[in-house]
């Protein structure tokens, strides 16, 4: 298990490496090792740029299991390098930094959900438990269901009975809009994503009233006063699917992850994108307070090394059976 508070990374005492020497040392550690590079729309672009697959968690989980090499070097965050050796077992799954943690996945330990489990069904609760992705392997052998922000409300609406109870971990912002979508009540886990809290929604109207003919695109982890506001909610996938549909140029407030923007310029560079909170008022430059710290530590350099040191490994852990289960059951079928 990871540590329940992770060290933010410190890249000050790293030597500078030129990016196309690293690049280049990357696409023939590659070919060397029979590797393939998953990178998650959250990482710094120009790791995104060199990588075989891109895309969110769903996506990047079924990519895993299409992959010919018998290396994947994931560039997101542990439980999703976990998800693609539960996925491909066969494979060598590297990480490139192994604290590359979630504040979601840490907010809901294995031993508290399972305890808390037992408390609701000793009271006569008959639950389904339903786990967001962002969440340990050891959380997802304790689940019925796993979903995404692309899967979610298809999977609640479609496969759970609707005589059992919902309990939905770790996303309670989330889980809160899936309520509102679905009409199913549920019993929510009190967890949320850091990255998405720290939207300041005086600065979502600040940067509205700066741009009023901008639409506001909304990740449904982020708080319900976010979303109020959001003229699209949904996850990244969702995200680039609408921006390339809207041919006329438009401006959107992209309330995400800072690096998001990245690939949705990639796919509709015509579009204007601001990042969320949105304009500093004092000098009319735009400010991403959103990066994900855990996601940053991704970097070239150590992309590199796994592929050149092969680690750090993903493992193969005894839990990990089960959750293939109900990861292959909710994701791939």
């Amino acid at each position: 298990m990871l540590q329940s508070t992770l060290p933010i990374m410190n890249e000050g005492d790293v030597p500078y490496e030129d990016p196309l020497d690293l690049i280049e040392e990357i696409e023939r550690l590659k070919v060397e090792q029979n590797a393939s590079i998953l990178a998650h729309y959250y990482v710094d672009g120009d790791i995104q740029d060199i990588a075989d697959f891109t895309g969110d968690s769903l996506k990047l989980a079924r990519d895993a299991t299409t992959i010919s090499s018998s290396t994947i070097v994931f560039c997101g965050v542990h439980f999703m390098a976990e998800s693609a050796k539960i996925l491909s077992p066969e494979k060598r799954v590297l990480l490139p930094d192994l604290l590359a943690g979630c504040s979601l996945a840490e907010s809901c330990p294995a031993d508290k959900l399972r305890e808390f489990q037992q408390q609701l069904r000793a009271k006569g609760h008959d639950i389904v438990t339903v786990a967001y992705i962002n969440t340990s392997a050891a959380v997802k052998s304790l689940c019925d269901w796993i979903v995404t922000s692309g899967n979610a409300r298809e999977i609640i609406e479609e496969r759970v009975p609707k005589d059992k109870e919902i309990l939905f971990v770790p996303d309670q912002h989330l889980g809160r809009y899936l309520m509102e979508v679905t009409g199913r009540q549920m019993i929510l886990w009190p967890g949320s994503c850091m990255v998405h809290e720290v939207f300041s929604i005086q600065d979502l109207i600040r940067a509205k009233r700066n741009n009023p003919k901008a639409e506001v695109l909304a990740h449904p982890e982020c708080p319900a006063n976010v979303l109020n506001l959001a003229d699209m909610i949904g996850g990244t996938e969702k995200m680039r699917k609408y921006v390339s549909s809207l041919r006329d140029p438009k401006t959107f407030l992209v309330a995400t992850e800072a690096n998001m923007i990245h690939p949705l310029r990639a796919i509709a560079p015509w579009h204007e994108y601001i990042p969320v909170p949105g304009i500093m008022a004092d000098s009319g430059e735009t400010c991403a307070c959103n990066r994900c710290p855990h996601m940053a530590r991704n970097t070239l350099q150590k992309v590199r090394d796994c592929l050149k040191f092969g680690r750090p490994e993903i493992e193969w852990q005894p839990y990990f059976a089960q959750a293939e289960e109900v990861l292959r059951r909710s994701l791939l079928s």
